[in-house]
């Protein structure tokens, strides 16, 4: 189906509407979100471009029309739903009144917010399906035979590897990628070994990934947790529909549900009571196992599950009392790319990023907290709507094409984008400030060459 830009209109129907509205900030904000389940619906239906037919649904999950898509848009644009309940005085969906008061001021505030998420959604979709291309042109095959002992090499040989990028000056660049290559490819090849019915293969697959688990659960981070069981799930899904659905799937709730209060926990001894990480895991577990009354998943849901509450202040400084930025940020990006090792003096990234922060007021400067904005926030930063048109238009041009080199380089899906692709790339599923996301995107790229040269000259990839 060729592309015409006319009919990529219907995505930007909901953002229109959404701005007709403005009057009404409540109903404004609802059609803005709601505009983005219809943007899902539209994508997903075909209207705009036929879904990948190479593949069954359940065997392509992890390609960014999927994978992307949902956990990008789903935390940018469809997690503000319990801050806006909060808005209208409902805790832990009671109706508690106490919050009125702040809902004439915030829910106007809010409803932009949206407004510009739906936007962003929209160009993200834009950019993805203008450039989605199936199937792709192979360049490369490889035995299917050594798959799964390859996922297993890998997966050990990333280990050492992300250990030394910690101690060795000017790798620290390749770390977030050995290690997440390392995760994806463990999981992986424990799915692939289940079925296989091998004890052995499978015992040692299993170690690894529950070696990876308890790394999650002592990170202090909720991500890694939830991705490392959502992973293992779509992988397994093709050959195991039904044990996923019964399994997998309570889990993933019950992770939303009792992870803010063991990650809330686990924080509060190992960062600030300087507890050591099995000590806090052990303190976390057993508050998230008899909770207390005061620890509510509240304040997650509505101030932590989403970012929205940080985007009003910035659309509350700019560009009234700080001008737009235009391509500084860009210029910024550009300086990320380059390591340390060949600039000793460049400028900390998080100081430059936290600089805006502190100009909008977001937090207070010299305080001991990490507030970057996320990457629709430095879209609109750089120039309102313009710049979160083309800045998502960008993030979902780049998953995709990215996505599709990996297939055309590394054989096909499953190594191309269920190994390469989300395994290097997982800075796409969430997303980050522009200069994170520019070093991460671009190292990640240059990863992927070098391994891709690895396989070839190892002959376990051939030209075709």
């Amino acid at each position: 189906m060729p592309n015409k830009a006319e009919r990529y209109l219907i995505l930007y129907l909901p953002w229109v509407l959404s701005v007709m509205c403005n009057s009404i900030p409540a109903v404004s904000y609802l059609v803005a979100w709601v505009g983005s389940l219809f943007i899902f619906y539209i994508c997903y239906s075909g209207h705009l471009k036929p879904m990948p037919a190479d593949r069954n649904i359940t065997e392509q999950i992890m390609r960014p029309v999927f994978l992307v898509q949902v956990i990008f848009i789903g935390y940018m644009a469809c997690s503000s739903i319990f801050y806006f309940f909060n808005l209208l005085g409902f805790g832990n969906l009671d109706q508690t009144g106490d919050l009125f008061d702040m809902a004439e001021e915030k829910i106007p505030l809010l409803a932009q917010c949206q407004r510009y998420y739906v936007l962003g959604h929209a160009a993200f979709v834009t950019g993805m399906l203008w450039f989605m291309k199936y199937p792709i042109e192979q360049k490369y095959t490889y035995d299917s035979d050594r798959l799964a002992n390859l996922l297993f090499l890998v997966a050990i040989f990333c280990l050492p590897l992300t250990v030394l990028s910690t101690k060795i000056p000017g790798l620290t660049q390749f770390y977030f990628q050995f290690s997440s290559l390392s995760f994806i490819s463990g999981t992986l090849a424990l799915a692939f070994a289940i079925p296989l019915k091998k004890i052995g293969y499978t015992a040692i697959c299993g170690f690894l990934y529950l070696t990876n688990f308890y790394q999650a659960l002592t990170s202090g981070f909720k991500e890694p947790i939830i991705i490392s069981v959502l992973v293992l799930g779509i992988f397994l899904y093709p050959s195991y529909k039904a044990v996923v659905n019964l399994v997998f799937i309570p889990v993933l709730i019950l992770l939303f549900m009792y992870l803010p209060t063991y990650n809330q926990v686990f924080r509060q001894n190992a960062w600030a009571d300087n507890v050591s990480s099995d000590e806090a895991y052990e303190l976390a577990l057993d508050a998230t196992l008899n909770p207390d009354e005061e620890i509510s998943n509240w304040g997650f849901l509505v101030f932590r599950l989403s970012e929205v509450d940080m985007f009003t202040n910035f659309i509350q400084s700019t560009p009234d009392k700080v001008d737009y930025y235009g391509l500084q940020l860009v210029g910024q990006s550009a300086m990320a790319v380059i390591p340390r090792i060949f600039w000793p003096g460049k400028p900390i990234t998080e100081d430059l990023i936290m600089e805006r922060v502190y100009d909008a007021g977001v937090i207070l400067r010299g305080s001991n907290v990490s507030a970057k904005p996320a990457y629709i926030v430095d879209g609109y930063l750089s120039g309102g709507v313009i710049g979160i048109f083309i800045s998502l238009f960008i993030y979902g041009a780049a998953v995709q094409l990215i996505s599709q080199k990996a297939e055309q380089l590394f054989g096909g899906y499953i190594l191309g984008t269920a190994l390469i692709f989300c395994g290097l790339f997982q800075i796409f599923w969430r997303g980050s400030s522009f200069e994170f996301i520019a070093n991460s995107v671009f190292w990640s790229y240059i990863t992927m060459l070098l391994v891709h040269k690895i396989f070839v000259w190892t002959n376990f990839l051939k030209p075709i």
